[in-house]
């Protein structure tokens, strides 16, 4: 028998036990067809990326499901006519994943323990030294690491406005 997975997003305005009677009746077409619902996961309400329907959240559920393609089939046909599925998707599996799906999983990584705000390195980590800090040993004033720069011409350089020849000085 054919292996299936099949994600479905709900609207967000209808309540988490209404989406879990709407996976009941989903599971009944299977059934009834013959078929299976091994495994079924709420991956709870989250924010779409864009509007559907105009709406900005979804119920995500996941089935996995062992059945014909006519029970299938069917199960998707009664997705389209439902005003409250939003969207959803059907996927043929070699074989159906054991344990929590990867959505699950990094769930559950989030759960970890975090650090502190209080732990964190002061006065940017690593990035240079604390205010209070000395200059260090080897560091050489500013004044010798600076390369000497030539000086502009000064301004007693310059030829005066009396100093100069015009055209009728000349003899």
């Amino acid at each position: 028998m054919p292996n299936y997975e099949t994600v479905f997003i709900a609207r967000q305005d209808i309540s988490a036990t209404q989406v879990e009677g709407l996976v009941e009746n989903f599971e009944k077409v299977i059934t009834d067809a013959g078929g299976s619902v091994p495994k079924k996961e709420s991956w709870g309400l989250k924010t779409l990326s864009y509007k559907i329907k105009k709406n900005r959240k979804g119920h995500y559920m996941l089935l996995n499901i062992a059945a014909e393609a006519e029970a299938v089939h069917e199960m998707e046909r009664q997705m389209r006519i439902n005003e409250d599925i939003l969207r959803y998707i059907t996927i043929r599996m070699d074989e159906l994943e054991e344990g929590p799906s990867a959505m699950m999983r990094s769930r559950d990584r989030d759960d970890r323990p975090r650090r502190d705000r209080d732990d964190r390195p002061r006065h940017g980590g690593d990035r240079g030294p604390k205010p209070d800090a000395a200059p260090a040993a080897d560091a050489a004033p500013a004044a010798e690491a600076a390369p000497a720069v030539e000086d502009a011409p000064k301004a007693e350089d310059a030829p005066k406005a009396d100093e100069t020849k015009s055209e009728g000085d000349e003899a």
